[in-house]
């Protein structure tokens, strides 16, 4: 995959609790520069939706990065990160009522969210958290929500591995398109994401792996 193919797929990003305007602005316009899209913290969303191009993909995150947050809350967070400008939302689902078994609320806290916005949600279910058969569950519950796509992670998660793998990549992709996410820093691990399944990669090295795709 060239990289004029691949920068439309990546969500080049920056979400890190120290993260200021001027990483944001870089960010930006490495993503502009590059074709990439952009994957922000929710109180940059509307600075950046106003002066950027028309054609640049502003996602943001909701829930993030732990997913506890009240189902009204994140239907709010929604709501609120699409009139500022989101493209598309990466929402975190909630891993504690998943292993407690509650599989119809957590649905219905995403279904919720869903509703609530004309744009794009992908589901995040941190897969460093979970086990095969809670992955399934996650997944299932995206599905039920009538989510757009399923995420592996947040990146900012404990376990081991704590980022996006292959297995795990191909285990979601029978449910839904897959937003591979943590630990992606260079074109081969990349392509070996999307070659497992993955339509889109999250990743705050974007440039770095474009440098490493043939032109």
């Amino acid at each position: 995959m060239n990289r004029s193919t691949l920068a439309p797929i990546i969500d080049h990003t920056v979400l890190g609790p120290t993260t200021i305007p001027d990483d944001v602005d870089r960010v930006v316009s490495e993503a502009v520069e590059a074709g990439m899209n952009v994957c922000l913290p929710p109180c940059y969303v509307e600075s950046v939706a106003a002066d950027a191009p028309d054609d640049l993909t502003v996602a943001t995150v909701i829930g993030f990065p732990h997913g506890h947050d009240a189902p009204e809350i994140k239907r709010e967070a929604g709501s609120t990160a699409w009139k500022a400008g989101a493209d598309e939302l990466d929402v975190v689902l909630n891993v504690g009522r998943l292993k407690a078994g509650e599989d119809d609320a957590v649905a219905d806290e995403l279904a919720a969210v869903v509703a609530s916005v004309p744009i794009p949600v992908k589901v995040i279910i941190e897969t460093a958290l979970l086990t095969d058969e809670e992955k399934h569950r996650a997944c299932e519950a995206a599905v039920d929500a009538d989510a757009d796509m399923v995420k592996t992670s947040t990146g900012f998660a404990d376990g081991d591995p704590s980022g996006a793998t292959v297995a795990d990549v191909e285990l979601m992709a029978d449910y839904l398109p897959v937003k591979a996410s943590g630990g992606i820093g260079d074109y081969e691990t990349a392509m070996a994401m999307i070659e497992a399944g993955a339509e889109r990669i999250g990743t705050s090295h974007g440039p770095a792996i474009l440098a490493g795709a043939p032109e």
